[in-house]
């Protein structure tokens, strides 16, 4: 599962040494990348509203770097070897802070292009403003990876069929709902989920939603794999 943001930069100093950039070129990127772009282990700017993270706090990492026309058209080339382990989590983040009961509406769209190869996932990465609680939405996934938990079966919410996984990774609450089938474009309708997990399951409260993140969870691209948001929005009321 993908670390919170603020979790993700106090492992900064745990993290061991990589070669960020080290022989790997911007060349690797799109050439009309001509905003913003970084090799450094914990980039990030802001670009319209949105947070952009390059965001490699695994242990075993490779290279990565990150590029962005806007907040919601960015991509990496990531060169991370096949081992185990999540390597890197580069995400858009927009900030809700709303609670559930406050929220009449929150959607997402995305457009994705993604490599057949490689072992990784394209998720939503949704937190609740304490970082308690933390539900991943799989859109796709490619290579040895599974979600943290145990299944608690099938279900249909938000536009899409899923099987739900539980867990706890130490630190907070997990819920990750798993695509059954790869979709790399889309729409997701959010808020029926965090009610299914409110209401239905009982699972937390009226918790007020923080970061709303979206990328890709990476933990092996070997010899380089570029991953591209083509686009992507978040809309609340």
């Amino acid at each position: 599962m993908a670390k919170s943001t603020l979790r993700k930069i106090t492992m900064a100093v745990l993290a061991p040494a990589m070669a960020i950039g080290a022989t790997v070129g911007l060349a690797s990127a799109p050439a009309s990348a001509a905003v913003w772009n970084s090799c450094e282990q914990y980039a990030n700017t802001s670009l319209n509203g949105y947070t952009l993270y390059n965001n490699i706090w695994g242990s075993g990492a490779g290279s990565q770097c990150i590029w962005a026309n806007s907040g919601t058209n960015w991509g990496v080339w990531a060169n991370h070897p096949n081992t185990g382990g999540i390597k890197s989590y580069p995400n858009a983040t927009k900030v809700i802070n709303k609670s559930i009961t406050s929220l009449g509406s929150l959607t997402s769209s995305y457009n994705v292009s993604v490599p057949s190869s490689g072992a990784y996932e394209t998720a939503y990465d949704i937190w609740d403003t304490n970082h308690k609680y933390e539900i991943m939405l799989w859109m796709n996934k490619t290579g040895a990876v599974g979600p943290l938990g145990t299944s608690q079966g099938n279900v249909t919410l938000g536009g899409h069929s899923w099987t739900v996984y539980k867990g706890n990774n130490g630190s907070n609450d997990v819920f990750s709902f798993v695509r059954t089938s790869n979709s790399s474009s889309g729409t997701v309708d959010v808020l029926p989920i965090l009610k299914w997990i409110k209401d239905t399951k009982g699972w937390f409260g009226n918790v007020t939603m923080g970061d709303f993140q979206f990328g890709f969870e990476i933990t092996s691209s070997s010899g380089g794999l570029n991953f591209t948001v083509n686009s992507e929005s978040v809309s609340s009321s």
